[in-house]
């Protein structure tokens, strides 16, 4: 069985696609959204989703939301300019950035993987099996480099990462577009909790493009 994963700004969820149907998996609370915050503690303690998001305004040095924004980010890129208080304040132009929390310093990919643990632990308690391989969505804008960290932080997590999918891809295949007539172009808006997209997307050989993409990524 391969998972399906939408890692978020602000939130993230695992489903899987059982008996001919796609199915969102929730936690022992019947929550199926995960927000996408990670808070360390002092005692090596790690807390993931609810939890964390209830310690960000008691321990804000010490908790990481939107990490998205950061994985596989380089200090001095475009767009890094508002991220100044999440991450590191050595960075060098050009390196790799890295999260301070407290007395620990982290890549995006590892926190990222916090995330996906929860997930997939989730997954596994829905239904009582292990799960090793999944599809991770990313936003069609994502360069080389960060598709790469996201599938990074998906090997971190134990999962062996089938594929990084595009998230106007997923939502045109999920509504069944690829059933269009060749060259069919399609536009696809992803209104999500941290951005806000446009993705427009050519269907050709079975195959869609994105042609275009453009948005608010705060």
């Amino acid at each position: 069985m391969i998972a399906g994963i939408d890692l978020g700004t602000t939130n993230s969820l695992i489903g899987v696609y059982d008996s001919g149907f796609p199915t969102l998996l929730a936690d022992h609370e019947g929550n199926r959204l995960t927000p996408s915050v990670v808070f360390y503690g002092e005692k090596g303690e790690v807390l993931i989703g609810r939890e964390a998001a209830r310690m960000q305004s008691i321990r804000p040095d010490r908790t990481i939301s939107s990490v998205k924004r950061l994985i596989g980010r380089r200090h001095g890129e475009e767009g890094m300019e508002g991220n100044q208080g999440s991450i590191g304040a050595n960075g060098i132009k050009g390196s790799a950035v890295t999260i301070t929390l407290g007395d620990r310093t982290l890549t995006p990919e590892e926190v990222s993987s916090e995330i996906l643990k929860k997930l997939k632990a989730i997954a596994e308690a829905r239904l009582g099996t292990l799960i090793h391989r999944a599809v991770i969505t990313v936003p069609a804008y994502f360069n080389d480099a960060q598709r790469a960290a996201t599938r990074k932080a998906g090997e971190l997590a134990g999962f062996t990462v089938e594929r990084i999918l595009s998230e106007p891809t997923a939502a045109a295949l999920a509504y069944g577009l690829d059933r269009l007539s060749e060259n069919s172009k399609v536009a696809v808006y992803d209104l999500g909790g941290g951005t806000f997209d446009l993705s427009v997307l050519q269907l050709d050989n079975g195959v869609f493009q994105v042609l275009s993409t453009h948005g608010d990524t705060r």
